[in-house]
């Protein structure tokens, strides 16, 4: 069993000593489920990328926000103890202040829908059919 406080604690030590000012270490991996710990110091930046199928960003330490969108115009602050499901699109995480916060993402829904799919499929369903 991991204990967050002790991983939280070593990796923000560890990301206070790293050029690029960040630790993280992936502590749980069962199947499509993964759970991470990733420790910033204020002013670090993880660019924008991809997001899992579904997943969710607790913070355990500190101050981030949360940015996504074609440009980033959407902005979560998110404190210790607040929790955010990760929006189905690009997105990207600032430390505000020195932060730890804990991934959970799953990386395959077989057989369920993302929230993108699912909306998709809404979409194409409620379009006009022509008659024959």
């Amino acid at each position: 069993m991991d204990d967050l406080t002790t991983l939280a604690r070593h990796h923000l030590d560890r990301a206070k000593t790293d050029p690029h000012g960040r630790s993280s270490h992936l502590f749980l991996h069962d199947g499509p489920l993964r759970q991470s710990v990733i420790a910033m110091v204020a002013g670090c930046q993880l660019d924008e990328h991809n997001a899992p199928p579904a997943a969710s960003l607790q913070v355990l330490h500190g101050h981030v926000r949360l940015t996504a969108g074609k440009t980033g115009h959407v902005r979560m602050e998110l404190i210790a103890g607040q929790v955010q499901r990760i929006p189905q699109e690009r997105h990207g995480l600032v430390a505000v202040e020195d932060s730890v916060v804990l991934l959970t993402a799953v990386t395959a829904t077989m057989g369920c829908p993302t929230p993108t799919e699912e909306a998709a499929a809404h979409q194409h369903a409620a379009r006009p059919r022509m008659a024959g």
